[in-house]
């Protein structure tokens, strides 16, 4: 029986991934694997509904162009996320109460988009500023003060169904 995309789990796609997707190889070895667990966790993308926001395009599109270009071509056809004042407020929440920090902002709208628009998953290699086991608690505290259920933080080894 194939899975409806009802039934399916809602996994928001922070820009840290489609950048290790789609970078050259490189001889770093932690890049390295992060760069092999993403593209083996891509290679199941079907098993869930992928989203990403504003934010990650615009993200996505920076640097060198070559590069931005195959961010953005990877990108094609998931469903693209507003930037609500909603999230925002979320956001600020987030760093009010220094569940982040402000040099962060970014990072927090992306959680924030999440977590207003009902993900399931938040789905990064950003372990400074989101998948961290040291804010996460903090996160998902803010999410529940403002009436929101917080999505799952992980990293593509984390979700290997």
């Amino acid at each position: 029986m194939a899975l409806t995309n009802d039934m399916k789990s809602k996994v928001y796609l922070e820009t840290t991934i489609v950048s290790y997707l789609t970078a050259a190889p490189t001889r770093d070895v932690v890049q390295a694997a992060h760069q092999q667990l993403t593209r083996e966790w891509w290679n199941r993308r079907e098993r869930f509904q992928l989203f990403v926001s504003q934010t990650v395009i615009t993200e996505a599109g920076g640097g060198n162009a070559a590069a931005a270009s195959r961010r953005l071509a990877a990108l094609e056809g998931i469903r693209t996320l507003a930037v609500t004042a909603e999230a925002a407020e979320l956001a600020a929440q987030f760093v009010r109460a220094q569940a982040m920090p402000e040099k962060a902002a970014v990072d927090a709208l992306h959680v924030a988009i999440a977590v207003v628009n009902g993900m399931d998953y938040v789905f990064t290699w950003n372990c400074a500023h989101i998948a961290n086991a040291a804010i996460r608690d903090k996160i998902e505290w803010t999410c529940r003060e403002a009436g929101f259920e917080p999505p799952i933080i992980c990293t593509p080894e984390e979700l290997m169904e």
